[in-house]
């Protein structure tokens, strides 16, 4: 238990911040992962990580290496030629082969 007054009040101003801290950080997460997945926009994505990072949620290299990160992923998606589907085969199992017998002499 603290024993002034304003360590008290220190100590519930910590636990609102981390509460508040937690949410934004889990945000971001989900942002991050929508972009990847094609959801979300790169730009608000940015936007968001750089918030953060002025208001001292994330530390700033942080959000510049989430940021990198996530532009060479959407770089990499949008030069990525579109892939067709494989085509299945009938049977599920391969034919056996037989085997040879050698004549024995």
């Amino acid at each position: 238990m603290p024993n002034m007054k304003a360590a008290e009040k220190w100590a519930r101003q910590t636990e609102k911040r981390g509460e508040r801290n937690q949410i934004v950080k889990s945000r971001l997460k989900t942002l991050f992962k929508k972009a990847l997945s094609g959801g979300e926009t790169g730009p608000n994505v940015e936007s968001a990580f750089d918030r953060a990072a002025s208001k001292g949620i994330i530390h700033p290299n942080k959000a510049a290496r989430k940021k990198a990160r996530l532009a060479k992923a959407l770089a990499k998606v949008a030069t990525a030629p579109a892939k067709a589907p494989k085509a299945r085969a009938k049977s599920a199992k391969a034919p056996a082969r037989a085997k040879k017998s050698a004549p024995k002499k």
